[in-house]
């Protein structure tokens, strides 16, 4: 599956969660609706997958992605009035951690579902 076929069937599943549910939430409730959403719309999806951030070949933290959907997209979730400058440089961060290549931000937080789609 391409990635722009992927990411838009997530979004998809995205924009369904948000039908139902609206803005008003913590992130947590639209983690955990967008979890079952993908798995019913046939996608693998792990949460809160575990990344070891390292500096010069050490160890340096741990940082745990919200959602990787089919191994190969991570999904940063937010529930906030705007996208803020530091969201998409955390996406960044958390692509060139991984050596993924796309990510998406999707904004929970405004009536209409903000979406952005990175690639690293």
């Amino acid at each position: 599956m391409e990635f722009d076929e992927l990411s838009n069937r997530i979004i998809g599943s995205a924009i369904k969660v948000h039908k139902a549910l609206g803005p008003g939430f913590l992130e947590s409730i639209y983690e955990a609706a967008l979890v079952v959403q993908l798995r019913k719309d046939g996608m693998s999806v792990e949460a809160q997958k575990e990344v070891v951030i390292e500096y010069e070949g050490i160890q340096v933290g741990l940082h745990r992605l919200d959602l990787v959907v089919e191994g190969r997209v991570i999904v940063e979730l937010k529930a906030s009035k705007a996208f803020e400058e530091i969201n998409v440089a955390q996406l960044l961060s958390y692509l060139k951690a991984t050596g993924l290549k796309i990510g998406l931000l999707l904004n929970y937080g405004r009536p209409t579902l903000g979406i952005k789609r990175l690639l690293f």
